[in-house]
């Protein structure tokens, strides 16, 4: 039988990161007025790789849970941006709000997998 986190799949590490990268998003966002204010981001594709390949500690029973030693989304990159202002800050309004946009979107898309596979999974377990 397979884990509940093989079973939830790449959604759930997929949910985590969206929501830090929301919170990294929403950061750039408040600080725009900000004076020498480096916008941030993740690389979405590369945190979600190693999210899914993090070393785990030892288990010695096959019923143990692995964990992962360190959290996914912690490599963050400084953002290049398209138009350079005079006080230094390199936060686009515009591409930050575009990119907080489409992260909420798939966030709330990574949540309704999710709730349909818990949904199918305590519809088995009820035996509907």
């Amino acid at each position: 039988m397979n884990g509940i986190a093989d079973t939830l799949g790449v959604h759930s590490n997929a949910l985590m990161l969206r929501q830090k990268r929301n919170h990294i998003l929403a950061s750039n966002i408040s600080n725009a007025a900000t004076p020498n204010f480096k916008a941030r981001d993740i690389n979405f594709q590369e945190e979600l790789a190693k999210a899914e390949n993090l070393g785990s500690l030892a288990t010695t029973h096959h019923k143990h849970i692995p964990i992962a030693m360190s959290a996914p989304g912690q490599d963050v990159v400084y953002r290049q941006p398209i138009n350079l202002s005079m006080d230094g800050n390199t936060v686009e309004l515009a591409v930050e709000q575009l990119e907080f946009s489409e992260n909420a979107m798939r966030y709330q898309t990574s949540l309704t997998f999710l709730n349909n596979k818990i949904s199918g999974l305590m519809s088995a377990i009820k035996g509907e």
